[in-house]
Parts: C-alpha cells; sequence; structure tokens
C-alpha cells in the first residue's frame, strides 16, 4: 500500500492509520501486526482488545484517546492536532482503531487533517465489527435464502433520541447491522416495527465478538431488548436484524472459552 504522496510532506515522521479489528489479535493484517511492532507511539481508541495492546513492544509510548459514551478522553480535534505534533517531531505514529478506521471510525476526519498539514499517511483497513462479530456468531450477513442485502448503520443516540431512514431500514429481505446501539435498543426495535416489519423478525445482539467475553442473545424485534436487559450485557455490542439470525444456532462454532471451535 503506498503511503499518501499527493501532499508535499513537511514532517519526517509518518502516520499509521490502523484497523485492529474487532478484537480477536489473530484478526490483525500483517501490515498492521508489522506497524505496531514498529511504532514510536500508538494512539488507541476504547474498543481496541488488551489482547491486541499487548502486542505493542515494550518502549512504545502509548496514548490513551478513546471514547465512552458521556466520556471524550481528548475531543477529536485535539486528536487530529496529536498526530500532526507527533509526526512532526519525526516519530512513526500508529493510531490504532477498532474494527476497520473508514467504518464509523472518523478516520476521514483525522486524515484530512493530516493531508492539511503535509504530513505522510496510509491506512491500513481493518476488519470490520460487522462481519468479524457476525462471522464468530456464526450469522451470515447474507444469504440467498434470507438476505440480499446488508445495511450498516450506527445506532449512538443523539439528543436521546436515534435519527435514522426507519422506511429504508424495514425493507424486507435485507440484514441490518447497528454499531453503537445497546443504549437505543428499545428505540430501534419499537421504529422499525412501527415502519413495517413484522414484531416477530428475527434478530441479535452481540456481546464482545470474537472474543472470549462473547455473549450472543438472540429473539426478535418484539423481545430483544428485554433479553439484552435480562444478559446485563454492556458495550461494546452489535445488534443483527433479519432472517439470517435464525442460522445462528446451527451455524455457531466459536467457543468463547476456549477461544476456538
Amino acid at each position: 500500500m503506498a503511503e499518501h504522496g499527493s501532499v508535499k510532506s513537511t514532517a519526517s515522521g509518518k502516520v499509521a492509520l490502523v484497523g485492529a479489528g474487532p478484537g480477536d489479535p489473530d484478526l490483525l493484517t500483517v501490515r498492521a501486526l508489522r506497524l505496531i511492532q514498529q511504532a514510536d507511539v500508538v494512539l488507541y481508541d476504547n474498543l481496541v482488545s488488551k489482547d491486541i495492546l499487548q502486542l505493542i513492544p515494550e518502549g512504545c509510548e502509548r496514548i490513551f484517546v478513546g471514547k465512552r459514551r458521556g466520556n471524550h478522553t481528548l475531543p477529536q480535534e485535539a486528536i487530529n492536532e496529536l498526530l500532526v505534533r507527533l509526526a512532526k517531531e519525526g516519530k512513526k505514529v500508529v493510531r490504532l482503531k477498532g474494527g476497520d478506521p473508514f467504518i464509523f471510525g472518523r478516520g476521514g476526519e483525522e486524515i484530512e487533517t493530516l493531508a492539511e498539514q503535509g504530513v505522510s499517511f496510509q491506512v491500513v483497513p481493518g476488519i470490520t465489527a460487522a462481519s468479524g462479530v457476525a462471522a464468530y456468531a456464526g450469522i451470515p450477513l447474507t444469504h440467498r435464502d434470507h438476505a440480499q442485502a446488508c445495511v450498516f448503520v450506527t445506532g449512538h443516540l443523539k439528543n436521546d433520541s436515534m435519527d435514522l431512514d426507519w422506511e429504508q431500514l424495514a425493507r424486507p429481505s435485507q440484514t441490518v447491522v447497528v454499531y453503537m446501539g445497546l443504549h437505543g435498543l428499545d428505540q430501534l426495535c419499537h421504529q422499525l416495527v412501527a415502519h413495517g416489519l413484522d414484531a416477530r423478525t428475527p434478530a441479535a445482539i452481540v456481546q464482545q465478538g470474537t472474543t472470549k467475553q462473547q455473549k450472543v442473545v438472540t429473539g426478535h424485534l418484539e423481545s430483544l431488548p428485554r433479553k439484552a436487559l435480562e444478559a446485563q450485557l454492556q458495550a461494546p455490542t452489535l445488534i443483527i436484524i433479519g432472517g439470517v439470525v435464525l442460522l445462528h444456532q446451527r451455524l455457531s462454532w466459536f467457543d468463547p472459552k476456549t477461544g476456538v471451535a
């Protein structure tokens, strides 16, 4: 993968925007692992698993810049500025993000700033949560008998409301994957039913997918909020809605207790 070259670099350092995947360190790309092990400093998010953080070599500076619900360690603008400053100090910087940097990861915002400041950068894709978590839960995102399309949305609440295109999400024969939707689960399920989906539409919520803490709760739009509450699920979670959820029981292969099939 070529480094960014359309803007003349004024910095001796470099930034690698690296996707860490959904949690299992075995899902890191070879390039991601190499860059982590060569880094002078790693800026990492809340969604980067402890197992992946253990791969950072001793002597490498670690800076936590994660965002938890209602508690942002640094605002996004400050993170952008920090990346620029560290690179201009001549450091090899890895900006480590859970999942994929370009899927609900604000990666585009960060490299816009780097480009404006003439900082050399590269982007290393990661396995996004939708793909990795669904695979480890035994839920194919598409299937000829159940879904011919798949939609990714963020369920993050803004002003206690979830502003989504409900009519588009309530279409039949598709899978809807919701990132960051745990706290809005009640509203999500209610709105989908109100806009046309059957209340018995299969739905699942997966906690900390691909890790030994993985927990899968299945039901349907009507029952999932209650079941998630009873299971005392905590973020990070991923919600999957559609007929493909019916395949979970038969296709589930990952044993969280052992971390293998």
